[in-house]
C-alpha cells in the first residue's frame, strides 16, 4: 500500500492559521484584561449605561463626605419609601459635588458607580433581600475641606467669579467655589429657571473649570518661561525704561492705570506686572516655539481632568501681526484660560516643575466603614525643569515681598504668587487675578481666584487667596 507524502504547504498553511487565530485569542484576552483595569468603571459610570438604573433599584445611594468627615450629600428615605437626595451645606458646594437629578453633574456623576454599589455584610444583604428592603451603597470621602470652602466663599462675597486651591504635592483639590451657584436642594423648583434663555447668570457652570477668562498678566508667567528658554545667558541683562505707554509703531500698550514704572529689570517689570516691558519681550520671541511651549502648558489640548471642563486656548503663530503678539504678551488677545488651569500651572511650578493629576475622591468606603479603594496621587508630567521652577519661583515671591501681590505678604507664613488684570470688553471692568501658593520654602497649598470684573488682581483677587492661605495656616 503506497503512504501519502505529507504536504509541506498544507502543513504551512496549517500552522500559519493557528498561529493567528491564537494572537486573536490572546490579543483578546489582553483587550479584556485591559478593559477591566481601565475602562470598566468609565463604562459602567456613562450615563447612557441602563445598568446603573438596576444598581438604584436595589442600593440606597451612599454618602459623599469632606475630607474632614462632613456630610455633603446623603438619600433621605421617607415612610413611603420615597428617596430625596440631600444636601446638608446647600449651594456651598453645588459645583463640585453636583446634583443626581435631571441628569448628573460633579462628583454625583464621577462617582456614580461606588455611590451606588454595596459592600454591607453578605448576612445584611440576605435580610434585605427578604425583607425586600435596598442595600446601603459605598460613602465617598472627598479631598474637599469644609473650612476652606467656607473662607473662599466669605472672601469671595458674593461676587461672580471662583476659587480654587489644591495641593501641588498631591493634586489634590482642596476647595472649588463658583459664583453665582445654585441649591441642589432645590434644583427641581429652580430648574426651569436655571436653564432659561433669559437667565445670564450661568449658576451651573462650574466657573472654575468650565469658565474661561482672558488670563491678563497672570500669562506673562508663559511668556517668561519662553524668554528664559530663548535667551538662557541674557535675559538677566534685560532692562527695561516704562513712561506708562509702550509704543511700538502704530500701536501703544498702557500699563495699568497708566502707571510709570521707571527702570525696570525682569524681576521687577515682573513684580511690577509692567506691560510695557513685556510686550517688548514678545516682539523678541519666536512665535512657533512659544506656541509649542504653550501646548506643552496643555493649552489647546486636554487636561487630565474627570470633572467638565473647558480647553484653554493660545492662538498665536507664525502668521499673526505684531498687535497680537504684544497682546499675546500680556495676556490678551486671542488667549483664554480656566482658573483651574492657572492652578494647575503654578502646582508645577511649586511642585519643582512636575504636575501632579488634580483629583476630587480620596477613597471609597463600604457603610460599615471599611474601605473599598483608594485614589493614590499620580504623576502626569514634568512641564518644566526644575531649574525653571525655581527662577519662576523666585520671580513670584518678589511680586507678594514687592510687587502687585503686597496683599499677600504676612509674617505668617512666606508666600509667591502672580496677579492679573485682565481686559475683555471695551467699557468694563478688568477681571482681578491672582494664582499663588505657600509656603515658598515648602509649598503645601495653592490658591487661584478670579473676581469677574474686579479690577485689579492685586486689589481684589490677592485678598481672597489671602482670606484662603490664612485658612489652611491658621
Amino acid at each position: 500500500m503506497k503512504r501519502e507524502r505529507p504536504n509541506p504547504k498544507a502543513n504551512r498553511s496549517l500552522v500559519l492559521f493557528a498561529c493567528v487565530v491564537t494572537g486573536l485569542f490572546l490579543c483578546l484576552i489582553g483587550y479584556l484584561g485591559y478593559f477591566l483595569q481601565t475602562q470598566r468603571e468609565f463604562v459602567i459610570n456613562n450615563s447612557y449605561n441602563a445598568r446603573l438604573d438596576k444598581f438604584a433599584e436595589r442600593v440606597v445611594r451612599g454618602e459623599i463626605r469632606s475630607r474632614d468627615g462632613e456630610v455633603l450629600a446623603y438619600t433621605r428615605t421617607g415612610e413611603d419609601g420615597a428617596e430625596q437626595r440631600v444636601y446638608p451645606y446647600g449651594d456651598l458646594f453645588a459645583h463640585p459635588v453636583g446634583y443626581a437629578d435631571y441628569g448628573r453633574s460633579g462628583l454625583e456623576a464621577l462617582s456614580n458607580f461606588y455611590l451606588l454599589s454595596s459592600h454591607t455584610s453578605p448576612a445584611n444583604q440576605l435580610l434585605n433581600e427578604f425583607s425586600g428592603s435596598k442595600n446601603t451603597g459605598d460613602n465617598v470621602t472627598t479631598t474637599l475641606d469644609v473650612g476652606l470652602q467656607q473662607a473662599a466663599d466669605e472672601a469671595l462675597g458674593g461676587r461672580k467669579g471662583s476659587v480654587v486651591a489644591l495641593d501641588p504635592r498631591t493634586g489634590q483639590i482642596l476647595a472649588m467655589v463658583s459664583r453665582p451657584s445654585f441649591d441642589p436642594n432645590t434644583l427641581a423648583e429652580d430648574w426651569d429657571s436655571l436653564i432659561s434663555g433669559d437667565n445670564t447668570e450661568a449658576q451651573l457652570l462650574n466657573r472654575v473649570s468650565q469658565g474661561l477668562y482672558p488670563p491678563g498678566s497672570v500669562f506673562k508667567l508663559v511668556t517668561v518661561l519662553e524668554y528664559i528658554r530663548e535667551y538662557p545667558d541674557t535675559w538677566q541683562d534685560f532692562v527695561f525704561d516704562c513712561d506708562g505707554v509702550y509704543e511700538y509703531g502704530d500701536y501703544s500698550i498702557s500699563c495699568y492705570h497708566g502707571n510709570a514704572h521707571g527702570q525696570q529689570t525682569l524681576p521687577q517689570a515682573f513684580a511690577n506686572s509692567c506691560n510695557g516691558a513685556f510686550a517688548s519681550i514678545g516682539l523678541e520671541l519666536d512665535a512657533g516655539t512659544w506656541r509649542s511651549l504653550a501646548g506643552d502648558l496643555l493649552f489647546n489640548g486636554s487636561l487630565p481632568l474627570e470633572i467638565a471642563y473647558s480647553k484653554s486656548s493660545f492662538s498665536l503663530s507664525a502668521e499673526s501681526s505684531e498687535w497680537e503678539v504684544l497682546q499675546t504678551a500680556i495676556g490678551q488677545g486671542g488667549t483664554l484660560m480656566s482658573p483651574l488651569h492657572a492652578a494647575m500651572l503654578t502646582a508645577a511650578i511649586a511642585n519643582g516643575g512636575t504636575l501632579m493629576t488634580p483629583y476630587l475622591i480620596d477613597y471609597v468606603e463600604s457603610a460599615a466603614g471599611e474601605e473599598q479603594r483608594n485614589f493614590a496621587p499620580t504623576v502626569y508630567g514634568e512641564l518644566m525643569s526644575k531649574q525653571e521652577a525655581e527662577i519662576l519661583t523666585e520671580l513670584m515671591r518678589g511680586v507678594v515681598a514687592a510687587g502687585t501681590g503686597s496683599a499677600v505678604r504676612t509674617d505668617a507664613y512666606s508666600a509667591a504668587g502672580k496677579t492679573g488684570s485682565a481686559e475683555y470688553q471695551t467699557g468694563k471692568e478688568t477681571h482681578a487675578w491672582f494664582t499663588g501658593f505657600a509656603p515658598v520654602e515648602d509649598p503645601e497649598i495653592v490658591v487661584t481666584a478670579v473676581v469677574e470684573e474686579g479690577g485689579s488682581g492685586g486689589h481684589t483677587a490677592a485678598p481672597v487667596a489671602r482670606a484662603v492661605f490664612d485658612a489652611y495656616f491658621r
